[in-house]
């Protein structure tokens, strides 16, 4: 079968460096800790500085004003290259999804601050309609078109739907990586199969000319874990608290934020909750189970 190691994500990290303090005042509200006088800001799947200004410009700025305290982007090169940026202290806050938050907590100890709780994030495993193929157990010895390596919805959670449906990622299907190219290659014949998020499925459908009655979902997997804003364990635990505090109790200006980018519509109707580590086992498991257990 064919199928990218996920070693990919090893890397060498450093440890770091300090920043000054200071009190702030936000609005009429006061921040009852020392700060520091500014947080350096990334986004896991945002990948150069113009990508983080036009997608998350005006969530910066709201949080700004929320926080009181000036915010500035660090654009990162791929997904978990936030890690050794947290160890060395050249990021202080990070927005990542459920597989990069591992990555992030288990190389970095990174500390969850607020999720984005998205009501409509599960995955779907989706065939041709006038496929013969209606139950995962039918996939056996099949070619399924997935997102990308170590993506949560479109590879490590269908790969767990399949595991427990009986089959061995790594023996009894093929997996190929092909972005959202997926249904092109579904619509072709190219694939068996195709795996992506319930919350992209009709956007990519109305972005490649395609219908939804060319197509049928097999089954949809349970609700999957939540995008996380984490923070550097070198920051106070005061501050922290006082962040998930404020950024929960104005989570209505952060969300409409985020939606005024094209980007981030998919948290449309998300609201923000405290951060769950153990929500996220479902992810570790899946590392667990295609031998990529050490990697945490």
């Amino acid at each position: 079968m064919k199928r990218r190691n996920l070693l990919w994500y090893s890397l060498l990290f450093t440890a770091g460096c300090t920043t000054g303090v200071n009190s702030i005042n936000n609005n009429s509200e006061q921040m009852t800790i020392a700060a520091p006088k500014k947080l350096r800001f990334a986004v896991t799947d945002a990948t150069g500085i113009e990508d983080l200004q036009q997608d998350y410009g005006n969530f910066r700025t709201i949080l700004e004003g929320i926080l009181g305290i000036k915010i500035e982007f660090f654009p990162v090169e791929n997904p978990i290259a936030a890690a050794p940026a947290l160890l060395s202290r050249e990021v202080d806050i990070v927005l990542a999804g459920p597989s990069e938050y591992l990555i992030l907590n288990a190389r970095a100890k990174a500390i969850p601050i607020v999720a984005i709780e998205r009501s409509n994030y599960h995955p779907i495993i989706v065939v041709r309609a006038n496929s013969t193929i209606k139950l995962l157990a039918q996939l056996k010895n099949k070619t399924i078109a997935m997102r990308k390596v170590g993506s949560t919805s479109g590879h490590l959670a269908p790969t767990k739907l399949l595991m427990d449906a009986g089959l061995d990622p790594r023996t009894d299907i093929k997996i190929v990586m092909l972005g959202d190219k997926g249904v092109q290659a579904l619509k072709k014949g190219e694939v068996d199969a195709w795996a992506t998020a319930s919350d992209r499925y009709k956007n990519i459908l109305e972005s490649e000319g395609l219908v939804e009655k060319d197509f049928s979902i097999i089954f949809t997997g349970p609700l999957l874990p939540n995008d996380v804003f984490v923070a550097s364990n070198q920051l106070a635990s005061g501050l922290i608290a006082d962040m998930q505090s404020r950024m929960i109790k104005h989570q209505d200006k952060l969300i409409q934020s985020l939606l005024t980018a094209k980007a981030n519509q998919k948290y449309k109707g998300s609201k923000l909750i405290p951060a769950n580590d153990a929500n996220y086992n479902i992810i570790r498991e899946v590392y667990q189970k295609i031998g990529q257990g050490n990697f945490l």
